[in-house]
């Protein structure tokens, strides 16, 4: 199985967060991305703790026919085209987009797979346990739902908005 995590906390010329994701997912589409399944969005603090907006968070598993390399270009791709620009860690930004794992490549990157924080992030782990609970990390060796079981619940909540 192959995810994307997907992120925004700051509106853009495609609108609110929210919409920001809309547009982000038609892009993959658009760029050769099969969209298989998608987790419902939820609200979450932002991490490290800090006094930007809550952002809207969540998780699509994808087909795609190549490289992982070539995925994470393109996710790169379309946060530049959306407006995105990097000028510091986890600074508010209109769009983020995460490769998160990749079958069960276990790779040191780039992209470095499977994401090295994926299982301490509450914002990837329950939109990830939404769509694919029996999904085991590569090398935890852990499911999903094991992973999330972990994790506290504050600071996340399903957005009353959906897609």
């Amino acid at each position: 199985m192959k995810f994307i995590a997907l992120g925004s906390n700051l509106a853009s010329a495609h609108g609110r967060p929210v919409e920001n994701l809309r547009v982000a997912l038609r892009e993959l589409s658009a760029r050769g991305f099969e969209i298989i399944q998608r987790a419902p969005l939820y609200i979450t603090t932002p991490v490290p703790k800090s006094d930007q907006p809550d952002f809207v968070n969540t998780v699509v598993q994808v087909e795609f026919s190549g490289t992982p390399e070539v995925a994470l270009k393109s996710c790169l791709d379309i946060e530049t085209a959306m407006g995105r620009v990097r000028m510091e860690r986890n600074a508010a930004r209109m769009i983020d987009l995460d490769v998160i794992a990749w079958d069960d490549i276990t790779q040191s990157g780039p992209p470095e797979l499977p994401h090295p924080r994926m299982q301490e992030r509450a914002f990837v782990m329950f939109p990830l346990n939404d769509i694919a609970p029996e999904w085991r990390h590569p090398v935890l060796q852990l499911t999903a739902i094991e992973i999330k079981s972990r994790l506290s619940n504050s600071g996340i909540r399903l957005s009353e908005e959906q897609w």
